[in-house]
C-alpha cells in the first residue's frame, strides 16, 4: 500500500512528523507538503503561475503552493499510484463549519475529487493546554487502521478529530457522527482600520451527537464527508 501525506502547516511541522511515524508501518509513505504555513487556505489552488516543487529525497517533496496544489502534484506526478491520501495532523480542531476554510480538510477533499480514498486528521487543543505529539501520534496510529478498513464510496472521505488532553494509559472511544452545521459566532475588532476576528473555538455550537459534541466530550469524532 502507498500513502501520500500532506498538511496545511508546512513540511517541517511536528504534526506531519507524528503522522508519518503513525503510518510508517502501513506501507510506502510519500510526503508532498507545502513549503510554509497555509492554514485557512481552504480549497485554494495556484493559478496563472507555475508551482515550484523541490524533491528532498525519494519520498519527500516540498511545494511552494497550497495543500490542494500538493495533492494535485502528488497524485498526478510524484505518487500517482497512491492508495490513500492522509492530511494532517493539524494542531487544532477542524470541526463543524470550520471544515470549509480548512486547508487540512481541503487536501483530503481534493483527493476524493480525484478518485482517491482520503482522511483528514486534526488534534483539538483544550483551553490552556499544549499538544504532546508523541501521545497524539500514538492514538492516530491506533485509529487510522480501523477507519481505513471501512468502505468509502466515490466522492467520500473521512474527517477525524482527536479530543484533548490525551494520555497513553487511556484510549478514547471513537464515534461516527454528523457535522455540526450551525455557524460559529465571532465579532470583528477594529484597530485603526484593521479588523480582527475575535471568538473562542471552545464556545462553538455543539448539538448533541455532532462532531463538535463528540470531540469536546472526550471521544474521537469520525465524520463521513461527501462531495
Amino acid at each position: 500500500m502507498k500513502i501520500l501525506l500532506t498538511n496545511d502547516d508546512g513540511h517541517d511541522r511536528p504534526g506531519l512528523a507524528a503522522l508519518h511515524k503513525a503510518v510508517a508501518s502501513l506501507g510506502e509513505v510519500v510526503v508532498v507538503a507545502p513549503a510554509g504555513p497555509q492554514s485557512g487556505a481552504g480549497h485554494s489552488i495556484t493559478l496563472n503561475s507555475g508551482v515550484y516543487a523541490e524533491q528532498i529525497n525519494r519520498h519527500k517533496y516540498i511545494v511552494k503552493g497550497f495543500p490542494v496544489d500538493c495533492v494535485r502534484l502528488g497524485l498526478q506526478i510524484f505518487a500517482p499510484d497512491a492508495d490513500w491520501v492522509i492530511s494532517g495532523i493539524n494542531p487544532g480542531a477542524n470541526l463543524g463549519t470550520e471544515v470549509y476554510p480548512s486547508g487540512t480538510v481541503a487536501a483530503a477533499r481534493e483527493a476524493a475529487v480525484l478518485g482517491k480514498k482520503a482522511i483528514a486528521v486534526s488534534q483539538y487543543i483544550a483551553k490552556g493546554c499544549h499538544i504532546d505529539w508523541t501521545i497524539t501520534g500514538y492514538h492516530v496510529s491506533r485509529i487510522l487502521p480501523l477507519i481505513m478498513e471501512r468502505t468509502l464510496s466515490p466522492g467520500q472521505f473521512w474527517n477525524i478529530n482527536l479530543p484533548h488532553p490525551l494520555d497513553l494509559s487511556f484510549a478514547p472511544a471513537y464515534q461516527f457522527c454528523q457535522l455540526e452545521t450551525r455557524p460559529h459566532d465571532y465579532i470583528f475588532l477594529n484597530a485603526s482600520g484593521l479588523y480582527y476576528y475575535e471568538g473562542s473555538i471552545h464556545d462553538r455550537p455543539r448539538g448533541a451527537g455532532s462532531d463538535v459534541d463528540i470531540c469536546y466530550g472526550g471521544q474521537i469524532s469520525v465524520t463521513l464527508m461527501t462531495l
